[in-house]
């Protein structure tokens, strides 16, 4: 795949102001440059059924993303009819079929559903969650897309299928994902962005609803802090208390380690006698996840041990 961009040059280093991605291949920047024009340099020497794919889509999509790594390699897809375009840095993922691809911003893509299957490979079923809800929401792709890619017979399809029943594209943020995926593994029924109104019009939109109850729970995160914030907060709670909702926020440190506080005011609300040992399913997922300490050292240390050739039938 050749893409003409004048400050990326394939072959001997034009001299000072040029950084070396890979052997015989330059551009004009610093280093630590923009992955988007990073990646149109890698362009510059994929094979023509060759597209980008994994981490490297969806952050140049702009997905909500789990804690990462600082350094990663750039992830790209290709038929393995062909020799591979391999190079320190470059993680090439080869198919017995020629991937599906979609051109952004002059930037080779495979399309969102491929692009997730991929990720599966490598990460938790939370870790897919986070992505897909964000990919949902953006309208980046459909639920129907997801599920006939998880049916297919390939590596990272089982995965994907763990995390289809727990997504919602009306998530708002990566940890309101965490937080209505905590209770549906722990059996509470939640549903998400439910617009409550009394008499007087409209009372608040609340991140879960625990269903069949007046309790609603909402992650806070930093924007709460703000002194705005916090006359806007305050207003609100008002107005749910007159309508009688009451309302539990959580931050991630509940959710890392607290998790079973929460749940036990999720059985409180429900009227369920509280099981301690429910909360296991979250702590399992949690921990295979990169919003875990655990889960973070397995993903660095599969990067640095796995091979760059992957052959995804």
């Amino acid at each position: 795949m050749s893409t003409h961009n004048p400050w990326v040059v394939a072959g001997q280093s034009p001299g000072y102001g040029w950084t070396r991605l890979a052997r015989g291949l330059h551009y004009q920047g610093p280093p630590t440059g923009d992955l988007c024009i990073r990646v149109l340099a890698w362009q510059r020497i994929l094979r023509d059924t060759g597209a980008f794919t994994h981490l490297t889509s969806a952050l140049l999509r702009g997905w909500w993303m789990p804690p990462l790594p600082a350094e990663l390699p750039v992830w790209v897809v290709q038929s393995a009819a062909q020799n591979e375009s391999e190079r320190p840095g470059l993680k090439v993922i080869r198919r017995a079929v020629a991937p599906d691809t979609v051109l952004v911003d002059g930037v080779v893509h495979t399309r969102p559903a491929e692009t997730l299957v991929h990720c599966a490979l490598d990460m938790g079923v939370l870790d897919v969650v986070v992505m897909a809800d964000s990919a949902l929401r953006n309208g980046d792709v459909r639920l129907g897309e997801l599920e006939a890619v998880a049916r297919q017979r390939r590596r990272g399809a089982p995965k994907l299928r763990q995390a289809l029943p727990l997504l919602d594209a009306r998530s708002e943020s990566p940890w309101e994902s965490l937080l209505r995926v905590l209770h549906l593994v722990c059996g509470i029924d939640v549903e998400p962005q439910r617009e409550f109104y009394d008499a007087s019009g409209f009372v608040a939109r609340a991140d879960l609803w625990l269903v069949g109850t007046s309790m609603i729970h909402e992650y806070d995160g930093a924007v709460h802090l703000t002194s705005d914030a916090q006359r806007s907060d305050l207003r609100r709670l008002r107005r749910l208390t007159n309508a009688r909702l009451q309302r539990r926020g959580y931050v991630a440190d509940d959710l890392l380690t607290r998790a079973g506080a929460i749940l036990r005011d999720a059985d409180q609300a429900i009227g369920r006698p509280h099981d301690p040992g429910r909360v296991g399913a979250w702590y399992a997922l949690l921990n295979d996840s990169l919003f875990s300490s655990s889960g973070f050292a397995r993903f660095c240390a599969r990067l640095e041990r796995f091979p760059h050739r992957k052959l995804v039938a």
